[in-house]
């Protein structure tokens, strides 16, 4: 790998670290004001907001600056983000601004491996990314849930700027200030990655262009035959395991009577298992060979199904490994893939933009699904139980629109995969 990647991967640790301990934070801070139950749950669908509303420009954004320079900018705006939260801005409408720079920063992180790296090192790159995204998500929200407990939170709360008052008064407040020191660290980073030789593209002035230009991005990859399995794929994974990161908390609260900060570890023991299925995954898995994975994404619904059953911790852990490891070993080749097709179709800020429109509009549209039920009394185990079925059918749907493409198009789909395998640029 050269050398610019482990600068990458170091910015990336940080923010995404961040990012999750200020989830864990924000549950708390709703919690202990005394906000109803469907406002937590909303958290997931208030990040994924920008995502869908901005996807035309962020990706342009992405593809008009040094993707260093757009990434540093991003990490700021979480900063202001965090710091609405803490100063009477209501929580869900400053959540959704730390998703705005998430949403500018998604484009920028992915879309420099496809102008750093050549095809064949894609699959161990989103490897070692994935891997050390979900080691950021494992210790993120075990940090979220430590800074939030009866040890760390005291500790926090003594430490003051003489002479000035922070009204920084409760566990959650201070956890969300201590998540800004780690924005700050990945925005260091930033700083040093270095520019690739990629020609950057100019940021149209006129809006309505841009929206004209990603409907034709997001037309071409649909269209594609096999950007449009990987996009499906990851688009259902990733909405999925976005609302499943409260599901978790709400489960382990049913289940098993768990605190904020106790149910927070069991969201890093499902990041354990996707963490040990992205590194397996990096090693064995080829581009060409993507496509083969997709029946573990009908298992990985099973599974989820039978996650309803689960009543005890030491049954817990272990499934909820296995569980991971599934979505791990899934998503990384599929995204590789979709990396690749759209780097070739359109650019890779524009390509990463419109998958995040689609698996954020996926991550919104199943959370707000689950705040309906919510509000309306259903239980974590019955949203469980559907995101279950929603997965396995409809990967199992998946699944058939492939084999139906190799029948149909035969040629199309090999000559793709040709140049999966031999592509070197």
């Amino acid at each position: 790998m050269k050398k610019g990647f482990y600068t990458i991967m170091s910015a990336q640790f940080f923010s995404s670290l961040a990012d999750n301990a200020l989830f864990v934070a924000a549950v708390e801070l709703l919690r202990t004001t005394g906000q109803p139950e469907w406002q937590r749950a909303a958290l997931v669908p208030m990040f994924a907001f920008f995502y869908v509303v901005l996807a035309p420009f962020v990706g342009a954004f992405a593809d008009a600056l040094p993707k260093g320079k757009v990434m540093f900018i991003s990490n700021l705006i979480k900063v202001v983000g965090c710091l609405l939260m803490l100063f009477g801005t209501h929580p869900l409408m400053a959540y959704a601004v730390v998703g705005l720079g998430a949403a500018a920063y998604s484009p920028a992180k992915y879309g420099i491996l496809t102008e750093l790296l050549p095809p064949s090192q894609l699959v161990k790159a989103n490897g070692w990314i994935e891997g050390l995204t979900i080691a950021s998500i494992i210790l993120g929200v075990l940090m979220g849930g430590l800074m939030l407990g009866p040890v760390l939170s005291p500790w926090l709360l003594s430490l003051d700027l003489p002479g000035i008052d922070t009204h920084i008064n409760t566990a959650a407040e201070a956890a969300i200030a201590t998540t800004m020191v780690f924005y700050a660290i990945g925005a260091a980073f930033n700083l040093y990655i270095p520019r690739t030789t990629a020609p950057l593209q100019a940021f149209a002035r006129d809006p309505m262009k841009l929206v004209r230009e990603f409907q034709v991005c997001n037309r071409r990859l649909w269209h594609d035959k096999l950007g449009q399995i990987s996009l499906a794929t990851t688009t259902l994974f990733w909405g999925v395991a976005g609302n499943l990161r409260y599901i978790v908390l709400a489960w382990a609260a049913a289940a098993l009577g768990y605190t904020t900060s106790q149910a927070s570890t069991l969201v890093g023991v499902v990041a354990i298992g996707t963490a040990v299925g992205a590194v397996i995954a990096s090693v064995r898995s080829r581009l060409d060979r993507a496509t083969d994975v997709i029946p573990l994404g009908v298992l990985m619904g099973v599974l989820v199904i039978a996650m309803v059953a689960i009543d005890t911790l030491w049954a817990a852990i272990p499934f909820m490994i296995v569980l991971g490891a599934l979505g791990g070993y899934l998503v990384v080749p599929m995204n590789a893939l979709l990396q690749h097709r759209g780097h070739n179709l359109m650019g890779a800020g524009r390509s990463i933009a419109v998958q995040n429109f689609n698996e954020q509009a996926c991550i919104l549209g199943l959370g707000a699904f689950y705040v309906a039920m919510t509000r309306f009394g259903a239980s974590a185990f019955l949203a469980i139980a559907v995101f279950g079925v929603v997965v396995a059918s409809t990967m199992a749907l998946i699944g058939r629109w492939h084999r139906r493409n190799l029948v149909d198009h035969p040629e199309e789909v090999e000559r793709l995969l040709v140049l999966a395998r031999t592509d070197k640029h």
